[in-house]
């Protein structure tokens, strides 16, 4: 009887043992907490081992400090679309800038960031917001009060829901080809980098469920994805820019999200459609890319990375790293001569327009030319 007494006793501290390891909030509060560890770890890692400056004191009196991740192996300045879409608008306006690539995070926990005159700013419309108000750029003062509006209501189905389905597809669908971009080296490089992409992948699944488009099968994100790169085709139509003739800030913001598409996804969905049916978005970015990246070059043979051995003769080299940059040299509008800075600029000493001007064909001669040019002055 005793026996019996002890084996049912048993039986129910075993039971209710298996019952809470089975509940899910135990496994989820052990998840988060291994994953906040595993989190810390590839923090710190980072931080040792792979920062490309070494520590300094940085004076960010009269310039501007901009913070970003690390340049990626295939030549594309960013896999971040809000690093690039940053970026890119520091170079539409002329501002000279510094990077540094020290993988810090703002104490927002954002990225990019910058500072100005030790100021710290992050988010990438505050940024704009700060630098409007700060320096006295603008380049949406040419848009009407209802074109501004619409540009915001673009901006938003870009960064709050285009977004994801590209992050989606980098970090997700695609994690073994992208972790391969990722600018890392040395005896530990191959772990690191499946430990970050696989950290990143994590962190991109948990943030979409939570914003709530992750709830969705692939199928349904990427007809998500495809409504929203339809509808920018269509805004854009046969247009230079997407509010005209004329640049605004809503073109930094889509180029630094479709070049993601253009240039670092290969063969994925959206790739085939930038380059298919939505052919005048691909026109937009190379556009985008001769006008303001002229130290970024892409080959017609080889606009992507394709995984292969770092050795491969044609793989695309890698941006420069200029530590101060300024396109007060280059800059060169067709549309106007002087910029929303208020700096006056001569047209091509060859031509009486942009170089930058025509499409798609990146064999064409304005390529040669472009190669056979002057790099801008730069102080390092």
């Amino acid at each position: 009887m005793n026996v019996f007494l002890h084996f049912r006793s048993f039986s129910r501290d075993y039971g209710g043992i298996m019952s809470a390891l089975g509940s899910d909030s135990w496994w989820k509060k052990t998840l988060y907490i291994t994953g906040g560890a595993l989190l810390a770890a590839a923090a710190y890692l980072l931080h040792e081992l792979l920062a490309i400056r070494k520590e300094q004191e940085l004076d960010s009196k009269d310039a501007i400090i901009l913070h970003q991740f690390s340049r990626p192996k295939n030549g594309v300045p960013s896999l971040s679309p809000f690093c690039l879409k940053i970026e890119t608008y520091l170079r539409m306006v002329d501002l000279p800038y510094q990077n540094y690539f020290d993988g810090k995070l703002s104490p927002q926990g954002k990225m990019p960031w910058m500072e100005y005159n030790h100021e710290q700013v992050s988010g990438s419309e505050f940024i704009v917001d700060f630098l409007e108000e700060k320096l006295g750029v603008n380049l949406n003062k040419n848009l009407t009060p209802q074109e501004r509006a619409v540009s915001r209501a673009v901006t938003k189905m870009v960064e709050e829901h285009l977004y994801w389905t590209i992050a989606y597809c980098q970090w997700v669908d695609n994690l073994e080809e992208t972790q391969k971009l990722l600018a890392m080296s040395g005896p530990l490089s191959g772990t690191l980098k499946w430990l970050l992409g696989h950290l990143n992948g994590s962190m991109v699944r948990r943030e979409m469920y939570g914003h709530g488009i992750g709830r969705f099968s692939k199928e349904e994100v990427y007809a998500l994805m495809e409504k929203d790169m339809r509808t920018l085709a269509t805004l854009l139509g046969d247009k230079k820019y997407f509010m005209g003739s004329k640049m605004s800030t809503l073109d930094a913001t889509v180029f630094g999200h479709l070049a993601q598409a253009m240039w670092t996804l290969p063969g994925t969905r959206p790739e085939q459609l930038i380059k298919g049916e939505l052919i005048n978005l691909a026109m937009f970015c190379e556009r985008m890319r001769r006008r303001f990246w002229p130290e970024w070059f892409v080959e017609v043979e080889d606009l992507y990375y394709d995984g292969d051995s770092e050795s491969s003769g044609g793989s695309p080299t890698g941006l420069l790293d200029f530590g101060l940059f300024s396109r007060t040299d280059t800059l060169d509008d067709s549309d106007a001569s002087t910029n929303s800075a208020g700096h006056t600029h001569t047209h091509s000493p060859d031509s009486d327009h942009s170089l930058f001007d025509s499409d798609v064909g990146t064999g064409s001669d304005n390529d040669i030319q472009l190669k056979e040019e002057k790099m801008p002055d730069l102080e390092v």
